[in-house]
């Protein structure tokens, strides 16, 4: 054999088997896997001979049928003897001469595509171990959010309700403080001390409306919304003591108030007159001091609403998201030194809520700033609108 014949050289073992299994001819390739010359096999060996004995068996059980049934053997796992007793795995793909003269054999080393396939399944098994460690970490993190959200969830709620207990409670005292300083100031008195007494009551009275805040506040958190009566309402009348109250506790300051149509209803008076109170200390804390706040009170055909404007800085943008949110104070609140804690304009979104309406807003540096209260009435029909204006 030449060494540049093909058949020789090709980098898999080659042989060619006569009918009866005798080897007519191998490959040098062959020949040094197996460390023998190829005169020791040539006509003197079976192809079945060089292989262990289960793979014996299996040639003479399956191989060949095989290849007398469909004439062709392909991708088949032999064990080859070699001379100091191991054994060589290969894989075997055979083609028989449709005379059945001869079968041209190929082998295939399994070496290096068993550690391949080993590599193959190892790299596999990783990536499933990693997969299911990170599996079990985001389960891990998703419980452990679940866990956290769950503590703040009833931090928060204990918060809330530690807020209205003591609310609750401080209301006793207060009473007691307001009613004391009535009694003082009933009886003749210095000047001195009737400032004092005034002081008192101012501060008392301050406490008190915080403590209504908080007390509607954890309400709202904790139980599920304010309570509302509902009950014949005079919106018109309402705003009008309202405005009143507010022109004497903000003297100097300009209150006007317009109604539009009869402002008969249904609804809670007391909650209405919050809204009033907050929303018109709103515009007067934030408003311009030389223009006026502008109250509406409207009744229109399917409802009822209140309009609060004042003059002054827009809000900016940024901040009307969050506007209607708890504990929230605006710059000039703070610059003031204002004794709220930001809860007027959430309290009076809530109660907007309980008498199924909404809470609207509009700040321009053009137009200026407008919250608007609407919810539907089921009172008395509206006349024609008509405005009826009242100046303080």
């Amino acid at each position: 054999m030449s060494a540049d014949d093909p058949f020789d050289s090709a980098p898999c073992g080659l042989l060619v088997t006569e009918d009866s299994g005798l080897i007519a001819r191998v490959n040098q390739t062959l020949c040094t896997w197996l460390q023998r010359p190829a005169e020791s096999m040539v006509r003197a060996q079976r192809f079945q001979d060089m292989l262990t004995m289960g793979c014996r068996i299996f040639h003479q059980t399956h191989w060949m049928p095989l290849l007398q049934m469909q004439g062709s053997v392909a991708e088949v796992q032999l064990e080859l003897k070699l001379p100091d007793g191991s054994v060589l795995p290969v894989l075997a793909n055979a083609i028989r001469d449709p005379a059945g003269t001869k079968t041209e054999i190929a082998l295939f080393i399994t070496h290096d595509r068993r550690k391949y396939e080993q590599e193959l399944l190892l790299a596999r098994r990783r990536a499933e171990e990693a997969l299911e460690n990170e599996r079990r970490a985001q389960t891990t993190l998703a419980e452990l959010l679940r866990k956290q959200e769950a503590e703040a969830k009833a931090r928060a709620q204990l918060a809330e309700q530690l807020i209205g207990i003591v609310s609750h409670d401080l209301r006793t005292p207060l009473n007691a403080i307001v009613l004391g300083a009535s009694l003082l100031g009933a009886n003749e008195v210095s000047a001195a001390q009737k400032r004092t007494v005034t002081r008192i009551t101012s501060a008392a009275n301050r406490a008190t409306r915080l403590i209504a805040d908080l007390l509607d506040f954890t309400q709202a958190r904790v139980g599920g919304g304010l309570r509302v009566n509902d009950g014949p309402l005079d919106l018109h009348a309402v705003v009008a003591e309202c405005v009143e109250e507010l022109r004497l506790a903000w003297p100097g300051r300009m209150i006007e108030h317009t109604t539009v149509g009869v402002g008969c209803g249904r609804g809670d008076a007391d909650r209405v007159a919050q809204v009033v109170t907050n929303l018109v200390t709103n515009a007067l804390t934030y408003g311009t001091p030389n223009q006026p706040v502008t109250v509406e009170s409207a009744s229109l055909d399917q409802a009822l609403r209140l309009r609060v404007h004042n003059r002054g800085e827009p809000i900016p943008e940024a901040l009307r998201p969050q506007i209607f949110e708890p504990l929230r104070r605006g710059e000039q609140q703070v610059k003031l030194g204002s004794r709220s804690v930001g809860l007027g304009l959430y309290i009076v979104q809530q109660i907007a809520l309980a008498h199924g309406g909404h809470v609207d807003l509009s700040s321009s540096a053009e137009a200026g700033t407008a919250f608007s209260v609407t919810f539907p009435h089921s009172g008395g029909q509206g006349h024609a609108p008509r405005e009826q204006p009242t100046r303080g």
